[in-house]
């Protein structure tokens, strides 16, 4: 959660570096720093610890001069937040880098330059990366060969901007696992992790793919693959409707944001897997340290968010093997309970500003607990400032109340705690990797599961004059029903409850007949023929079920029951692929209804007070 801007122009860029890095600190904001090549040819560098704002304050008191520059706002991975690792990152007042992402086989690339005579002065991965292109140079390379040589040796995930005070009119940038957008102007091109950085001086960009390097000019941009061939790539003009907060060809904020999930669940992916393994410091410069001395996990969380904490209890327990309760943030905080030994605290919440979560938070940091750690979508929000260890979704503005993409990023980002907890507790490296890739799958699959929309709209129609309904599912699946059933009663207006299907004899089953629709979530696993039991008692007793099924798990619609199928997917992301059409069913259910989709009655975005 670093961001990155760049400018090669025929003007002076320092206060346009500084503008950018204030739009991206959402990103980011525990250090910022700007580099600039200055009239006279050398490189002047201003780093400050803390908001951009100080950085912009330096900048104001001792002005970098210059038309060519580099700027960056830190999230920390490796190493503390300090002046010394912020970025941008010199060899030699040679040249200057910045860096979003991190390279595994930073350790070993240290040892070598460390032998050449290379002197650190911070703990940061990205140094080695400055001083690898360096020592490339000294053999004769130019800017752009250097970088694609050192980018040959790097591991894991990176984008790069990198300037040389010998090529005063150029920027070198490279993609791998971390996104760059160029920004074309007349005179002055730009570059920046995220177009919102560049929107106050052009509205022409493109979109580096994965492998990409890009040289810009002031008057030329170049793209480059990953063979360094010359490449094209597809311009597009953005225009003040072109926002994240606009519906778009959208009805509503929510059904926009439900489709947004393939794409923002790429994005929580993005620097924090390489292709076969997960990188755990994206989690912060602590969480070696931590993850190593945890015992227990301790889930604190809300609503929807305490949804996808229970989600996680059968998989941290299940995978990792590590014992993990989960608890409703209000609960918490007003009953006694026993602080296992060694016991990691992690809140979940969308807003970072949830009062009853934040509350808990503080009041488990009086209480022994080990480490805190945080899982939250906005940066600047209090539960991140007050957490040893953050890990940012990257779902974006989610405008709709009841929450969507908020819910399954925050799903992605608790497989990858999982993953971290389980490799230090017997989870090998093949698991590991087989578990990487199903989420290397993940956005291609929810993408085939919306093309089932059409579908079920339709089966929606048999929701519209029902008062009650119940949700079932076993296992993990549990928890995925529970969320189902929030967002039909929050939206609807429909009285729903859930239950493990396996609780029905326990007393729900006597609220089943023709009048109370029971929908199951029903996936391939080692818990479907204990479903099918639980359902044939719904259907004997006149209950009507809609199926949410994998196509090998032997439903088939007919008298009673009406069956969707989706395609056989890994049993990790099966929590996140099947909680896709429990929205789209309670948003079309909603539509039916005529009530206000956005903004259901009675509720708020965020809940910020108890």
């Amino acid at each position: 959660m670093c961001g990155i801007v760049g400018a090669a122009a025929r003007r002076e860029v320092a206060a346009i570096l500084v503008e950018g890095l204030k739009r991206l600190e959402y990103r980011g904001y525990d250090s910022a720093g700007v580099a600039i090549i200055n009239h006279q040819g050398e490189i002047g560098c201003h780093k400050r610890l803390g908001k951009v704002a100080v950085l912009d304050q330096a900048v104001t008191e001792q002005p970098l001069a210059g038309s060519l520059g580099i700027a960056h706002t830190r999230w920390a991975t490796h190493g503390k937040p300090s002046e010394e690792n912020a970025h941008p990152h010199l060899s030699n007042n040679e040249i200057a880098l910045v860096h979003n992402g991190i390279i595994e086989n930073h350790e070993q690339l240290r040892e070598q330059l460390t032998a050449q005579g290379y002197v650190f002065v911070s703990q940061t991965d990205t140094e080695t990366i400055v001083h690898l292109i360096h020592s490339i140079m000294k053999k004769g390379e130019d800017l752009f060969s250097a970088v694609k040589l050192a980018v040959e040796q790097l591991e894991g995930a990176f984008g790069l901007a990198v300037i040389h005070k010998n090529e005063p009119e150029r920027i070198v940038c490279a993609r791998s696992g971390s996104p760059l957008v160029l920004g074309l102007g007349i005179g002055e091109n730009f570059l920046a992790s995220d177009q919102l950085a560049l929107r106050q001086v052009t509205d022409r960009f493109i979109y580096l793919e994965e492998g990409d390097f890009a040289v810009l000019s002031p008057d030329s941009y170049d793209i480059y693959d990953a063979q360094g061939e010359p490449v094209k790539r597809k311009l597009v003009q953005l225009t003040d409707k072109t926002k994240s907060a606009d519906k778009g060809q959208y009805r509503h904020y929510m059904l926009k944001e439900i489709y947004e999930q393939p794409e923002v669940i790429k994005d929580t992916l993005r620097g924090r897997i390489s292709k076969d393994k997960i990188l755990e410091q994206a989690f912060g410069a602590q969480a070696k340290e931590i993850f190593d001395k945890t015992k227990a996990v301790q889930i604190i969380a809300c609503g929807t968010s305490y949804h996808s904490g229970m989600v996680a209890k059968y998989l941290i327990e299940g995978i990792a093997g590590v014992p993990c309760r989960v608890e409703v943030a209000s609960e918490f905080r007003y009953r006694k309970f026993v602080v296992q030994d060694d016991t990691l605290i992690v809140t979940i919440s969308q807003s970072g500003e949830t009062a009853d979560t934040l509350a808990a938070l503080r009041l488990a940091k009086t209480l022994g607990y080990a480490a805190t750690m945080t899982i939250c979508n906005v940066a600047q929000s209090s539960l991140v400032r007050e957490s040893d260890l953050a890990l940012m979704t990257e779902a974006g503005p989610e405008v709709g109340v009841a929450s969507t993409k908020a819910f399954t990023t925050q799903l992605v980002a608790l497989v990858l705690l999982t993953i971290a907890l389980g490799k230090r507790n017997g989870l090998s490296a093949e698991k590991e990797a087989e578990m990487v890739s199903s989420l290397h799958q993940l956005p291609q699959i929810l993408s085939e599961v919306l093309t089932l929309d059409q579908s079920i709209e339709k089966m929606s129609e048999a929701f519209a004059d029902k008062h009650n309904a119940l949700f079932l599912g076993r296992g993990v699946q549990w928890p995925v029903a529970m969320e189902g059933a929030l967002k039909l009663k929050e939206i609807s207006y429909i009285h729903a409850e859930s239950y493990p299907a396996g609780e029905l004899k326990h007393g729900p089953l006597a609220l089943v007949d023709s009048e109370m629709p029971i929908v199951a979530v029903a996936p391939n696993d080692e818990l479907l023929e204990k479903l099918k039991s639980n359902l044939e008692e719904v259907q004997a007793r006149g209950g009507e079920l809609f199926v949410f099924a994998d196509n090998n798990s032997g439903f088939s619609s007919g008298d009673g029951i009406t069956v969707i199928k989706l395609a056989p997917v890994p049993e990790l992301i099966a929590p996140i692929v099947y909680t896709i059409p429990l929205q789209l069913l309670s948003y079309h259910v909603a539509v039916l209804k005529g009530t206000d989709v956005d903004q259901p009655r009675n509720l708020a975005k965020s809940v910020t007070v108890e």
